[in-house]
């Protein structure tokens, strides 16, 4: 049997249950891009909400590509498992927040009147950073995008987010409502200012005067978001049918820890974020590049690295004295490019990170991680790099990381066997490979979409990229790695 209405009261008391009337609930929140992530941060967040006796924010979810998680949910009725992993102990919850999943190439016109409902207030929005279709270098739309260049033409059927946003938009300013909130959650610098650029961008290609009420009316909250939610595995799926008597397919497995930190700009109703555990702040950027440079960064070297070091998880890598050291390494890097914001004492953050890496119950996958490369070295490695680089400071752990990058995009690990570079930019890095490392370090450095200016031309990076490169070709991954490791 699939967990269901009907089904969920046979669950065992062991799993914790929404204690408020589904059917009472409105839907006051659309998001885009419905994947385990959400489903084990945002929509938890709401969950609360609508736990608490606040009955506005039940969930619609919007894929933009691929009807798989509407297949999981629609059986079940929305409703999933979130599995908290830690070590040894599981909490196992019930989620019941996310009413609905439109599938948007099968209807847009229902994504479109979803946006456009009275009831909306907040769209956000886990696309993952390719999903904003966004020039890295102007911060502007990439018009050279096919589904960019198709929404620009016709917003009738949108393709991408910010087509639907300013579709759903234009469809409330017609029937006389106000805008909604939109909050990206993706791990971009300056997420809400880059989101609103695309959308201002894009309704001003159709409508100059509805890109001015956007401007004017509308808010685009800058946020971050922390909580590592590896990819479920089907062996999860049967392993908790076994423990729970029905199939959950939807089912997500997390961590504890989890943050949610947003700007304090909306432009209508928002739940009661403090008292849900969510930190309202003038200023996201500092919280934002902590995380970014220092989760987030030691998170892909971690991935290169162990990746190709035949390392299936993040745990065993930073189980080796070598990998915990080259963690500790890249962080005494990035830490001081930081300005930290009141509140966050950057040492605990670090000793709390690495407890939340050594952590065996999550198997969180490095290829899991590895994937979007290009799409994240800019704010996780490139930027640090560029800061410490400006200030005459070495960046060999940081630039390791790149490397290890740079090696990856061949596809094949340090024992030989093979996987694909799953990456927007994988036929551009493939065609910058090369047969020796200075020409590939070279060739790579001059992807505009991936490297600065400054960097690009930065003769001491690019000869410490080289030896990195031959390193890791000639040793391999596990020989660069113990060159880090710390008595």
């Amino acid at each position: 049997m699939r967990l269901s209405r009907e089904t969920a009261a046979t669950l065992p008391d062991t799993v914790a249950r929404p204690p408020y009337d589904r059917s009472a609930a409105r839907r006051g929140v659309v998001h885009f891009g419905i994947g385990a992530f959400h489903r084990a941060h945002q929509a938890v967040v709401f969950d609360d909400a609508l736990a608490a006796g606040d009955l506005r924010w039940g969930i619609t979810g919007v894929s933009l590509r691929s009807a798989g998680v509407r297949d999981q949910l629609a059986p079940q009725d929305g409703l999933y498992t979130v599995l908290v992993r830690d070590g040894a102990a599981t909490a196992m919850r019930l989620v019941g927040s996310v009413h609905e999943v439109l599938v948007a190439p099968e209807n847009p016109a229902a994504v479109i009147a979803a946006l456009a409902a009275p009831d909306t207030h907040i769209v956000t929005l886990t696309i993952t950073e390719k999903g904003y279709k966004l020039d890295r270098a102007t911060g502007s739309l990439v018009t050279g995008d096919a589904d960019v260049a198709r929404d620009v033409a016709s917003l009738a059927a949108p393709v991408t987010a910010p087509g639907f946003i300013v579709a759903g938009l234009a469809a409330r300013r017609a029937a006389g409502l106000p805008p909604f909130t939109v909050i990206s959650c993706d791990n971009l610098p300056d997420n809400g200012l880059l989101l609103r650029g695309a959308v201002l961008a894009m309704a001003r290609a159709h409508d100059a005067g509805l890109a001015d009420w956007i401007a004017d009316h509308g808010a685009f909250p800058a946020t971050m978001v922390d909580r590592i939610v590896p990819a479920t595995t089907a062996d999860d799926v049967a392993a908790l049918a076994t423990q729970l008597g029905v199939e959950d397919a939807a089912m997500v497995k997390t961590e504890p820890f989890t943050q949610w930190v947003i700007e304090d700009h909306f432009a209508g109703p928002r739940p009661d974020f403090a008292t849900l555990g969510v930190q309202l702040t003038a200023d996201v950027a500092p919280w934002e590049a902590a995380k970014l440079r220092l989760l987030n960064g030691a998170h892909s070297g971690i991935a290169y690295l162990g990746g190709l070091a035949g390392l299936d998880f993040v745990h065993q890598v930073v189980a080796l004295p070598a990998g915990r050291g080259f963690v500790e390494a890249l962080w005494d890097e990035a830490a001081p490019t930081l300005s930290p914001p009141p509140g966050l004492d950057v040492p605990a953050y670090r000793d709390a990170l690495m407890a939340r890496f050594a952590n065996p119950a999550l198997q969180h996958r490095t290829r899991q991680i590895a994937m979007d490369g290009s799409q994240k070295l800019p704010q996780r490695l490139l930027a640090p790099i560029a800061d410490r680089r400006a200030a005459g400071l070495p960046v060999d752990a940081l630039a390791l990381a790149v490397a290890a990058w740079m090696r990856w995009q061949r596809g094949v690990a340090d024992d030989g066997g093979r996987f694909t570079v799953d990456d927007p930019l994988a036929a551009a890095t493939a065609a910058a490979l090369r047969d020796d490392a200075a020409a590939t370090v070279a060739a790579l450095m001059a992807i505009a979409a991936i490297f600065p200016p400054a960097l690009a031309v930065d003769a001491g990076l690019r000869d410490l990229l080289t030896r990195q490169l031959a390193m890791l070709e000639q040793d391999g991954a596990a020989a660069a790695l113990a060159t880090f490791q710390r008595n």
